[in-house]
This record gives C-alpha cells, sequence and structure tokens, in this order.
C-alpha cells in the first residue's frame, strides 16, 4: 500500500543469504503473518519479499520487492521510496529498494537472459506501482 510521499510499505520474506523462504499471508484482523514456503536450492542473493495490499496482474499475487545491501531478517516490515524497478519481459517487475551500487549485480544475475531484466528508475517504479489495479479483496473466514 502506498503511502504518503511515495513511500511504499514493505515485508522481507527471504533473507540475502538463506535458502528458507516464507511467505506473507494477509490477514483480516492481524494485518498479516509469515508462513513456510519453501527451501530453495540456492540462497538468495538479495533481500526478497513483497509490497502488501499491492496486485501484480502478471502473477496474480502481490508485488514483488527486493532490498539490496545487508542481509535482512525475514519478517522486517519497512517503508521507503523505490530506487528502481527490475523491469522483466514476462511482467512480473520488481521493486528495488536501496542503494544501487550495493547488490545490483548479483540481482541482474540472479535472472537468466530470457527474463529480459532491465533497470528502469524510481519514478518508472513508482509510475508503474500507481498503475496498477486495487488488490483483490479477500473474503471474510
Amino acid at each position: 500500500m502506498s503511502l504518503h510521499g511515495g513511500q511504499w510499505l514493505g515485508v522481507v520474506e527471504w533473507s540475502a543469504g538463506t535458502q528458507e523462504r516464507l511467505i506473507w499471508r494477509a490477514g483480516q484482523q492481524e494485518g498479516g503473518r509469515l508462513e513456510p514456503y519453501r527451501t530453495e536450492p540456492l540462497p538468495a542473493p538479495v533481500n526478497y519479499g513483497c509490497l502488501p495490499g499491492t496486485f501484480n496482474p502478471a502473477d496474480a499475487a502481490e508485488v514483488d520487492a527486493v532490498w539490496l545491501g545487508v542481509p535482512l531478517a525475514a519478517g522486517t516490515q519497512m517503508t521507503a521510496a523505490p530506487a528502481g524497478l527490475l523491469h522483466l519481459a514476462d511482467g512480473d517487475h520488481k521493486v528495488v529498494f536501496g542503494d544501487l551500487e550495493d547488490g545490483f549485480t548479483a540481482l541482474l544475475a540472479w535472472f537468466p537472459a530470457s527474463r529480459g531484466a532491465t533497470l528502469l528508475g524510481p519514478q518508472q517504479a513508482q509510475d508503474w506501482l500507481e498503475s496498477l489495479p486495487a488488490a483483490p479483496s479477500t473474503p471474510a473466514p
């Protein structure tokens, strides 16, 4: 969900350097929680997560986000303005946060050439986020 001044709330689901991947599950009352997802064959080169309350129609899930820099614990929540947008040919773009000098090469290498990964700037990230449809509401249990 967008906050004032182009800031976005994000949640780390997978810490840089680890193989254990969690997934954020939005909740009606508690706001959300992390649940085990899977063990990946290789550790994540960056912190990976999502922007709760957003919706990317390319994969019918919350928008993916990455945080460059030091490893962040799974479950870390923060608000920040995007530093860029990792634009992918399949539309499953990743919003990039942090210093682009600190880990972007590893992030780019993570995606095969067939995905056509290119870095766009912070304004393109904001424009793309603001163009997305509203997240579908989840029915009450």
